[in-house]
């Protein structure tokens, strides 16, 4: 079969269909990157906003007016709290929820074999993987669901309960994948910080860490979505280890502790504000991210103001910025005193170029410097260089600066020293130095 997979929404999402995809390549199928070309196609859909929502099913429509042929299998979030809605959009083959997506592969080809190679696939697979957002990172599923009730969130209804895997399952899934080529392993989860204590051994986030870095030779391994209230004291001394990436994304969602009480939030400005201060003075060169979510139920001005004013003080570097979004069965959807949308709107507005005016500002102390960074992409023929034929390669270093540079053409997956300079809100240029690692033997 040739199938095509598309991922909306979160890097979970991602992490599965990176999954499903090695599954079908080990069992003879061809991954393409046009559903035109597709006998299959796997969307997987998000919930988190009524937008993610409105992309899968306008998502569904356009491939199946493009390819009236493909059989489309909806999966995911969305597919799971609103089957009957999606089962009903034209082009929609089958509707399969989280509780079965672990057997979309047996769905697809009921002949498939359990005991497939699945990590012997390059990075190059993830160029196939619509939704990707780079080529040589390993997205790694380490626990789903969440116990958490934050009363905005209709995660926890989507994906139930959290359930992490096995640790020992884990490392050896990053081994494989590292010696298959990947340079860096991100690991990911609904509630990650949770990982571990449904497992009868009491494993927690800290231990799973500390055994990737002791037992795998990946050379970097980064962390994805962190709930602040949950990270011990001693959770930081893990990144005396240069391989664990300077980067934590940590959603605050509200800067006004009011309004965190009425989202349910178990942090306040005064811990965040401790937590991050402990974080930046035990990580050198810490790039930290948010979330905030503007325009919550009730928000008044004074409490947005709030928002504005602890987001500066607290200096991210990079805000993922949310007009709120009511979404059935949550307790914030039942809450009162909705606010307009177009009220929504400008509030987003306003907290997205203070978001921008911080990553400019975080860019701009890195003028100058030399980093490794990682190429993951290439956008477009470049000017000849010193390497001479060259093309515009972007990619990222060890604490998530994204950079873009004219190098040679083979430099997909390696990683250089290069000089930063030209900041700007959305990353930097920066001039490669000198190669300072390659792809094992192949």
């Amino acid at each position: 079969m040739k199938v095509y997979l598309h991922s909306i929404g979160c890097r979970l999402n991602q992490s599965e269909m990176e999954t499903l995809g090695r599954q079908l390549l080990a069992a003879g199928h061809e991954i393409v990157n046009d559903p035109a070309q597709a006998d299959q196609v796997v969307i997987n859909t998000c919930a988190v906003t009524s937008e993610a929502a409105r992309d899968a099913r306008n998502i569904t429509r356009r491939i199946h007016r493009d390819n009236e042929a493909a059989n489309i299998f909806l999966t995911g979030c969305y597919a799971t709290i609103a089957p009957d809605k999606l089962a009903q959009i034209e082009g929609a083959s089958r509707v399969v929820t989280n509780q079965d997506k672990s057997q979309l592969l047996h769905i697809l080809d009921p002949q498939a074999r359990h005991d497939l190679p699945l990590y012997e696939q390059e990075p190059i697979l993830r160029e196939f993987l619509a939704g990707s957002s780079g080529n040589t990172r390993a997205f790694i599923k380490v626990q789903d669901g969440c116990d958490n009730r934050c009363t905005f969130c209709v995660t926890t209804i989507a994906r139930g309960d959290s359930q992490s895997r096995h640790l020992g399952d884990i490392v050896a899934e990053i081994q494989a994948l590292h010696a298959a080529g990947y340079r860096e392993a991100v690991l990911t989860g609904v509630h990650l910080g949770s990982y571990g204590r449904d497992l009868d051994n009491h494993t927690t986030l800290r231990d799973l860490v500390a055994a990737i870095l002791a037992y795998t030779d990946i050379p970097r391994l980064r962390l994805s979505s962190l709930e602040p209230w949950d990270i011990p004291t001693d959770f930081f001394d893990l990144w005396q280890n240069p391989r664990l990436l300077p980067h934590l994304h940590m959603p605050l969602q509200a800067g006004s502790d009011a309004v965190l009480r009425r989202m349910a939030r178990r942090t306040s400005r005064a811990s965040f504000r401790a937590l991050t201060d402990a974080a930046r003075a035990a990580i050198p060169h810490l790039n930290l991210t948010t979330d905030i979510i503007v325009g919550f139920p009730g928000e008044t001005e004074a409490e947005f103001a709030e928002s504005v004013d602890f987001v500066r003080e607290i200096g991210f570097s990079r805000l993922h910025v949310f007009p709120y979004s009511s979404r059935p069965g949550t307790a914030a959807a039942r809450m009162p005193h909705h606010l307009p949308q177009a009220l929504k709107k400008e509030r987003a507005r306003q907290m997205i170029a203070l978001g921008q005016s911080l990553s400019h500002a975080f860019h701009g102390g890195y003028e100058g410097a030399q980093m490794d960074v990682l190429w993951e992409t290439a956008v477009g023929a470049g000017a000849p260089d010193r390497h001479g034929a060259a093309l515009k390669w972007v990619g990222y270093t060890d604490n998530y600066i994204r950079v873009h540079a004219t190098g040679p053409v083979n430099l997909f997956n390696q990683i250089t020293s290069t000089r930063l300079h030209s900041a700007r809100a959305d990353g930097m240029a920066g001039e490669i130095e000198y190669l300072t690692s390659q792809l094992p033997a192949q």
